[in-house]
């Protein structure tokens, strides 16, 4: 101890201690509660009462659920088979399940095609959703339309190879025209390709249909679920294209096109679309030559996608505007023309911006395809509304129906909302 003093006794630790854990409060579940679920006064009030409120709902759904009755014939058979017990009758959705996804008139030993059309569909729609697939796949994309509408309609396939041959040469043209004019090129592709379609029509045999490999099936016959995809898919796939076409021209510098596009677009946003069905249903007919039988499904498709394209043109004039002004001098001091701008610097910055109002315009649009029961079009909803629930075996079956739909609009819903959600952040490069 002669050699401890005050000169040679560190009064500083010169090494470091080893860290101390957290407190057993701040992590783990505990701290995820106390972070997340019990923060304070109103956070723990807010907590109790919701888990309160999710308690009272799933008290009432699960036993309604678990008790339901799955095989019985009628309403009436159902309430014998519970006897009092709290359950629910889904047996109408076994008894009913073509009628709610094929309609009550589709032929049942026909409903592979519509079956065969929906797969084909998922391959179809891969290289347009996965940007990073090979870009030949999109012939499959393209081919798709006419391959669906032969598998579902049926009659001659001399029909849709018809309206392929009149866009691929409407393509041509546009392609053809556009190097030095992109107004001379659309309206030139809309013109050869409705000269196409009108000289082929003449080559069809009026008794084509009638000798057709896949039986013919008229539009009234479609309904269910299925309806309700093939106009969403449908109305989808055109508006977007058009709604681009209706963004560029309202932004024109030719004053005829710009107005066109704008007395278009502020005409159709400011009518109802039920309105607009109306006038599918009714007086759309009169706008076509007096021989011409024009289909009703048609007649729809081209009133909501009007109306879908009419708001998709807002969202994606939101985004050309979003632009800084140095992208269009960008394009202009590269020599590009104005296709080429428009394609390769101008167009892919603005769809990325514009993805949340598509995505959100497409969800609406899919919802909106149910008003179509008001024109005696027998969708989902006018399924259960009309031929199932005026049934007197199933009349009063209301929570586990309009619950059946509910479910397959948010499967579709939701699965678009978290694809547009994936697709922004595999875009979002200039944070990265």
């Amino acid at each position: 101890m002669s050699d401890t003093h005050a000169q040679t006794v560190a009064f500083v630790r010169d090494t470091q201690l080893p860290p101390s854990p957290p407190p057993a409060s701040e992590v783990g579940l505990v701290g995820w509660l106390r972070a997340n679920l019990f923060n304070g006064v109103w956070g723990t009030l807010l907590t109790l009462v919701s888990l309160y409120a999710i308690y009272a709902i799933l008290a009432g759904v699960l036993p309604w659920i678990f008790n339901g009755v799955w095989t019985t014939k009628s309403l009436a058979e159902c309430r014998e088979v519970l006897d009092g017990v709290r359950g629910g009758c889904f047996s109408v959705l076994t008894e009913r399940i073509n009628q709610l996804l094929y309609g009550f008139k589709y032929p049942a030993a026909e409903y592979w095609r519509p079956n065969l059309a929906l797969l084909l569909l998922f391959a179809a729609i891969l290289p347009v959703l996965m940007y990073t697939l090979p870009r030949k796949l999109l012939i499959i994309t393209a081919l798709y339309p006419f391959v669906a509408y032969w598998l579902i309609w049926g009659g001659t396939i001399a029909t849709p190879i018809l309206v392929l041959v009149g866009f691929v040469i409407g393509y041509l043209v546009f392609q053809r025209l556009s190097t030095s004019s992109f107004a001379a090129g659309f309206f030139g592709a809309i013109i050869a390709a409705v000269v196409i379609w009108t000289a082929g029509g003449w080559l069809i045999p009026d008794g084509a249909n009638a000798n057709a490999w896949l039986r013919p099936v008229p539009s009234r016959d479609l309904g269910g679920f299925m309806l309700n995809m093939m106009l969403g898919v449908t109305c989808v796939s055109l508006s977007v294209p058009l709604g681009i076409v209706l963004a560029l021209g309202r932004q024109s510098d030719m004053p005829i096109i710009k107005w066109i596009c704008v007395v278009f677009i502020e005409f159709v946003r400011g009518v109802p679309l039920i309105t607009l069905l109306f006038v599918a249903s009714v007086m759309l007919a009169y706008f076509f030559p007096p021989d011409s039988n024009v289909d009703l499904f048609l007649r729809v498709v081209i009133m909501i996608t009007m109306f879908s394209a009419a708001y998709i043109a807002e969202v994606i004039r939101g985004g050309l505007a979003a632009l800084p002004r140095g992208q269009y001098e960008a394009a202009d001091s590269l020599g590009l023309d104005y296709p080429q701008a428009m394609r390769l610097i101008i167009l892919p910055q603005a769809l990325k911006i514009s993805i949340p109002g598509i995505v959100n315009v497409a969800v609406g649009l899919f919802k909106d395809t149910t008003l179509v029961s008001v024109i005696s079009m027998f969708d989902l909803v006018g399924m259960i509304r009309g031929p199932i629930l005026a049934a007197q075996e199933w009349n009063g079956v209301y929570w586990e129906l309009l619950g059946f739909a509910a479910v397959l609009f948010f499967v579709v819903c939701y699965g678009i909302s978290q694809y547009s959600q994936w697709l922004e952040r595999q875009l979002a490069t200039e944070h990265r």
